[in-house]
């Protein structure tokens, strides 16, 4: 008797392998998109035959599909079918299927083990199949089940994908599932601040402080406080120290606090306060670091604390730290500016005698403190023997040493300069040409221009912002000529696209009343195939309206219409507060009439020259009672 029963399950057994062999055959063999098997088989069909087959690996994911629909017909399929189906479909990269399957148990009320979860979130998200991800934390929630694990990877892994607005997108849908031992949000916070999006970053942080039973850690802290403190929010980030320091152990300060506290208030000048703060670092259980010295330091020197400098040096080396290059320098630097040569030479000594390796803005700060320290002939001497051994000069020590000859007037010695720079190989940048400018300017030698402008002909790449601040400065000075030579200087070198040169030009031109020379300007540019925008229009409508020349006005703004730019606010006040000077109050009411059908809201500007039309009108309307009346006067 108690044999029966056994031998019953091997038969039992042998029929179900039988019949999920004679399945898979079928599939395997079968192209149709409609699976049909016997009736019969559906009879005999369990769940215990359905995973059988689901789990076959030899069977194509696709099959295993098929098989799951027509299975479906018969049976309502379980989680474990339903997780199988999944996981083969995931697998195979197959995710088009999916969401009827999601919407499917959404419907069914089918819930998924934690683990297929996991997977099929995984999966989704390095195959960078966000909206599937999405579907499937809309279904943990439909079916109320916890959405906090789903929410935590989601979040993790869309910010590692730099997904940045979408999973703000999804923090601000959850609020609930934020799980406070959770690094989601302390990573969400972090990429916020590195995108430097303040508002989003304060928002999360709102919502984070206001959610209950929610804190932070000591990361987030850190973070938050750094965040605060690159954002210049000192208030916000002491208010945060002092939560640290009253959470009892919970959480407690550490380096990368302090850290950032001094470095926040040494930004911002507040060396004192970083002080404080490096002395309260001293006594806690952390010690401070290179970084730490570093910007104390730098922060001191900038300042002309040089006796605070020196003291955080001093404790510095006595923690064992050796100083690097950049401390050094702001050392260096503080004590120039501060007028203290002799010590800074001292400095110096002591650097090479520890074998600190001078860099060659050591050596700017060197020959600029020199040279704004009467020690000229020093630092010419300096400068030389380093071009003689061919190091540590690049185009900073030259523009310094150009600069200083610029100021001493030897105008003929810095070209000099300037010509040794090129041959070297150095550009000769834009602070070498606006010192060179500016002496030239002084000492009336506007005959040396084209002798500067060879420099920018044969230097490595002009760009426009050169040519740009020579002409804006010869046209500031009103020399127009001068401008038009470096305009036509520029030839090919110039692209119409960017038409930032001649904007600039025709603005300088249009203040200074010199509308005829703006006008030639436009025509070059048209000719040059350039273009005009509406800062252009407007400059140029202001000119020729103060020119008195109206009806080239009108022309422009047709011509501005036609070429598709819409005229904004300070293009219709223009018009009409020339047109009112001109005396043309009828063309001037049009414009206005034109500016508020267009839908074209009026400023403050627009209400002042308003109320200068109203005058006018008003002189009209009495000038003409007057007229009528000494036509009426009997006398």
């Amino acid at each position: 008797s108690t044999l029966l029963p056994c031998g019953m399950r091997q038969w039992k057994q042998l029929g179900e392998v039988l019949v999920a062999a004679s399945i898979t055959n079928t599939l395997s063999h079968s192209h149709s998109a409609t699976l049909n098997l016997p009736r019969t088989l559906a009879v005999g069909l369990n769940q215990t035959l359905i995973l059988k087959i689901l789990s076959n690996p030899t069977l194509h994911p696709s099959h295993k599909l098929r098989f799951f629909e027509w299975s479906r017909s018969h049976h309502n399929p379980s989680p474990a079918a339903y997780s199988l189906i999944l996981r083969a479909l995931s697998r195979a990269g197959n995710f088009s299927d999916i969401p009827s399957l999601l919407h499917s148990m959404t419907q069914d009320g089918v819930v998924l083990d934690p683990h297929t979860l996991n997977l099929l979130l995984h999966s989704f998200i390095l195959s960078s199949n966000f909206n599937l991800a999405l579907q499937l934390l809309d279904y943990v929630q439909h079916l109320h089940l916890d959405p906090t694990p789903v929410y935590n990877s989601l979040l993790a892994a869309l910010l590692a994908k730099n997904q940045l607005s979408l999973a703000l997108s999804i923090f601000f849908k959850l609020p609930h599932a934020v799980d406070s031992k959770s690094i989601a949000c302390n990573q969400l916070l972090v990429a916020l601040r590195k995108a430097d999006m303040r508002v989003e970053f304060k928002q999360v942080f709102q919502r984070l402080r206001e959610k209950r039973g929610f804190s932070f850690d000591t990361w987030g802290y850190n973070v938050c406080i750094h965040a605060f403190g690159c954002w210049g929010d000192l208030v916000t980030c002491f208010e945060l120290f002092k939560e640290m320091k009253d959470a009892k152990g919970l959480v407690a300060p550490d380096l990368c606090t302090y850290n950032s506290l001094i470095a926040a208030l040494c930004r911002l000048g507040k060396v004192d306060d970083a002080l404080v703060v490096w002395e309260e670092l001293n006594g806690s259980p952390h010690q401070p670091d290179r970084f730490t010295y570093t910007n104390l330091i730098q922060a001191c020197s900038k300042t002309y604390r040089l006796d605070d400098a020196t003291r955080v040096f001093n404790h510095m080396q006595s923690n064992g730290f050796r100083p690097e290059t950049v401390v050094y320098n702001s050392l260096l630097d503080g004590h120039f500016k501060a007028t203290k040569v002799t010590e800074a030479c001292q400095l110096f000594e002591k650097m090479v005698q520890e074998g600190v390796k001078p860099s060659s803005w050591t050596y700017n700060i060197l020959i600029h403190g020199l040279l704004r320290n009467g020690r000229a002939e020093a630092a010419y001497t300096m400068f030389c023997d380093l071009k003689k051994k061919g190091q540590f000069v690049d185009g900073i020590t030259y523009s310094i040493v150009v600069l200083q000859l610029c100021r001493e007037g030897q105008l003929e010695e810095a070209l000099q300069l300037v010509e040794e720079m090129e041959s070297r190989g150095f550009v000769v940048d834009l602070v070498t040409i606006t010192s060179l400018l500016i002496s030239i300017h002084r000492h009336g030698r506007w005959d040396w221009t084209d002798r500067l402008m060879k420099h920018i002909r044969e230097g490595v790449d002009p760009v426009s912002y050169t040519y740009n601040s020579i002409m804006s400065s010869f046209v500031k000075k009103g020399y127009f000529t001068e401008a038009w030579a470096i305009l036509t200087e520029m030839g090919e070198k110039f692209c119409p696209a960017d038409i930032a040169t001649y904007n600039m030009i025709i603005q300088g031109l249009g203040k200074m009343g010199r509308a005829d020379l703006a006008s030639a300007v436009l025509d070059r540019l048209l000719k040059q195939g350039g273009y005009l925008d509406i800062v252009m229009y407007n400059t140029l409508i202001n000119a020729l309206g103060k020119a008195g020349r109206i009806d080239e006005v009108n022309k422009l703004f047709e011509q501005m219409r036609s070429s598709g730019i819409n005229p904004d606010v300070v293009t219709y006040n223009t018009l009409i507060e020339v047109h009112s000077k001109a005396g043309r109050l009828k063309e001037a009411y049009k414009f206005l009439k034109m500016m508020l059908d267009a839908g074209c809201t009026p400023n403050h500007v627009t209400d002042t020259t308003l109320d200068y039309l109203g005058r006018e009108i008003d002189k009209l309307r009495f000038q003409k009672a007057s007229i009528l009346s000494e036509k009426d006067d009997p006398s």
